[in-house]
């Protein structure tokens, strides 16, 4: 089978499915092409090595990756955004049909959503099917982030999904939120299925030691990793950090990463007087698994918003697959997975009360009991979540829809 993955991000950029993926269908024995971008996100600028051009081919790791030009732009402009968006949906549609032969099925991640209505022309040109993967409900997204706040808009918006999800012969959402989400719509029940995301398990298991290192005070260390951004709620778990300190509970909240988010929360930090929360620098993904292997608890935080509900954050799964007791300040679906795990505690998210319990709960149990939530954790994303898993099931259905 000759599958077309058709993607606005791949490497060098930082993405999820992409070389990855594409390497473990070509090991799995299919042949896969794809279709991309120039390499501009997150900073909105050309990648070194690559420049604008109407059409580009490499081949990455005997893989062939057709780039289609586009206008580079990941500011604040809403206007300059829909750009980016509207010329690689435009772009890749001329190139996929020009220089990609043969193909037996599309498959095209979303967001953005403009990605996938190039994937539904390609698919209507070639007769071909094709599968969305939606990583992101718009117009869901767009309005809590507040990127468009024009109910004109986002019913267009709206539109437009609704006749992808007619065109897509199967459609691929990451939790049972999504495919709720999706249902009350009107999609139907047998074209939508639900593969849990996996994390890097090649980085993560074989890191490079990082120079940037955990506190070392005879303390445990909680991590909270990631983007440390608006919605990641960091005023809370530094007021949480304040409740521990007060209480005298022996553990350090270390936040690694960069992000919106962090000046604030260092600030907030410094005017507490807090000597028990620590901020480290982002470090490469290649490293990132030589802090977490040395952690002895980790975080999952969200504000409480509706549409967070229903998704899972992507260090859920990274956490779990490090095999340690991890504290879920996130409701529902990723809270459900860490219960059906058996991998940690819970807490109310957004509530530094809730949060700082829940850390005390970790800390007051012995330290086989922690190691035992850790040992649930590795073996449920394994044998749940993991890439393997998740790349069987996704060829199960483009064998289904040829």
């Amino acid at each position: 089978m000759k599958i077309l993955l058709l993607t606005q991000w791949f490497e060098p950029e930082p993405t999820f499915k992409g070389l990855l993926f594409a390497q473990a269908l070509r090991d799995e024995g299919h042949e896969v092409e794809v279709l991309t971008g120039f390499p501009n996100y997150p900073g909105g600028k050309v990648y070194d090595g690559y420049k604008i051009m109407p059409y580009t081919k490499e081949v990455m790791d005997g893989i062939v990756v057709h780039r289609a030009p586009l206008y580079p732009s990941h500011d604040s402009s809403a206007l300059k955004r829909v750009f980016n968006y509207i010329s690689f949906a435009v772009s890749s549609f001329v190139i996929g049909l020009i220089k990609t032969r043969n193909i037996d099925v599309i498959y095209s991640y979303h967001p953005p959503l403009t990605t996938s209505l190039s994937a539904t022309m390609l698919a209507l040109f070639k007769r071909i099917p094709f599968v969305v993967d939606i990583q992101d409900l718009w117009p869901d997204t767009l309005a809590v982030t507040g990127m468009v706040n024009n109910k004109k808009v986002l019913k267009i918006v709206d539109s437009v999904c609704h006749m992808v999800y007619r065109r897509a012969s199967k459609i691929v959402v990451l939790s049972p939120g999504f495919k709720a989400r999706l249902l009350s719509r009107g999609v139907p029940e047998n074209k939508v299925e639900v593969i849990y995301n996996w994390c890097n398990e090649t980085a993560l298991n074989d890191y490079a030691v990082s120079s940037v290192k955990l506190p070392e005070n005879d303390k445990l260390n909680l991590i909270f990793a990631g983007n440390l951004g608006f919605a990641q709620g960091l005023p809370a778990i530094v007021d949480a950090a304040e409740i521990l300190m007060r209480e005298g509970v022996p553990v350090n909240i270390v936040l690694v990463g960069d992000g919106v988010a962090k000046l604030d929360a260092i600030a907030r930090s410094q005017e507490k007087g807090l000597d028990n929360i620590y901020f480290l620098p982002r470090v490469p993904m290649s490293e990132v698994g030589s802090l977490l292997s040395t952690s002895d608890i980790l975080l999952v935080h969200l504000n409480d918003e509706d549409l967070f509900r229903i998704t899972i954050p992507s260090r859920t799964q990274a956490n779990l697959a490090m095999g340690k007791p991890i504290v879920m300040g996130v409701k529902g679906d990723a809270a459900d997975l860490i219960d059906l795990a058996g991998a940690g505690i819970t807490c109310e998210p957004n509530n530094p009360t809730s949060l700082a319990g829940a850390i005390q709960q970790l800390l007051v149990i012995s330290p086989q009991e922690r190691e035992l939530m850790g040992q649930n954790a590795k073996k449920f994303y394994y044998e749940k979540l993991s890439l393997k898993n998740g790349v069987s099931r996704f060829i199960s259905i483009f064998e289904e829809i040829q």
